[in-house]
């Protein structure tokens, strides 16, 4: 699936000596291989990538230079993952105290992306609390996402750039979320669903194939008939008046 003309282990990337390396692998310079990290066949790591311990790459993977994939995370095959991609890294999870500080809570888990995902550069992914935050089966991801401990996005679905999901969220399988949306935490939002660019989802989205947008987030029909009447907020107001001056001249004659 890509293409590398080289395919060579570069003699300035470190590589620990328990690394697996399947066949027809490309190193690029200053990639850090941690301890018990296996890549696949056919995979192509370019510079400046750092892998944590025990993770594990597929085959027929491209990872762009400077990508950081943190410890025990599992990448499938045939993904495309694009420059300074965060992997693993701790999700938010802190406690307040009484004295208003914070105690951090251990994030003990970690992050599988499935088979035939592509990740958008600059996007973070962290690491489940517990479990594992999940990249299912054929998503794709454009650049500049925040995807936060313990979701689960779903076969096929699309995030456009600047958008983010909250902590526990579910997104279903060929879910389209439109640029800068925003998903609060512990919600799950259906199979097929359509969420409007800057569109902010407070609330599940339960019905199947359902199309939303606004903040908070609703029918999407409903929204258009709403703003077509807004946009005429001012004439309707004038008839109004008139109305009510009318009834008070009928008042006056009775």
């Amino acid at each position: 699936q890509h293409v590398d003309n080289e395919r060579v282990i570069s003699k300035l990337a470190s590589i620990h000596p328990s690394v697996f390396l399947g066949k027809n692998v490309a190193i690029g310079d200053f990639v850090i291989l941690e301890e018990g990290v296996v890549v696949g066949d056919n995979s192509i790591i370019k510079g400046q990538v750092f892998v944590g311990k025990n993770t594990q790459i597929g085959s027929n993977n491209l990872i762009y230079a400077g990508v950081k994939i943190y410890h025990e995370c599992r990448i499938g095959n045939n993904a495309i993952i694009h420059a300074n991609v965060v992997i693993g890294a701790d999700g938010f999870g802190f406690v307040p105290q009484e004295d208003g500080t914070y105690k951090k809570i251990t994030q003990t888990g970690n992050v599988i992306i499935e088979d035939n995902v592509e990740i958008g550069s600059n996007t973070s992914i962290d690491r489940a609390t517990l479990g594992s935050t999940i990249i299912r089966a054929g998503a794709k991801l454009d650049n500049l996402l925040q995807i936060a401990h313990n979701v689960e996005i779903g076969n096929n679905s699309v995030i456009a750039a600047q958008a983010g999901i909250s902590g526990s969220s579910k997104i279903g399988k060929n879910v389209m979320i439109g640029g800068q949306a925003g998903i609060v935490g512990h919600i799950q939002i259906a199979d097929g669903s359509k969420i409007n660019a800057q569109s902010g989802v407070s609330k599940s989205i339960k019905i199947p194939n359902m199309v939303v947008t606004g903040s908070p987030a609703y029918d999407y029909t409903t929204a258009l008939k709403n703003q077509a009447i807004g946009r005429n907020l001012t004439e309707l107001e004038n008839r109004v008046k008139q109305l009510e001056n009318l009834l008070k001249e009928l008042l006056a004659r009775a």
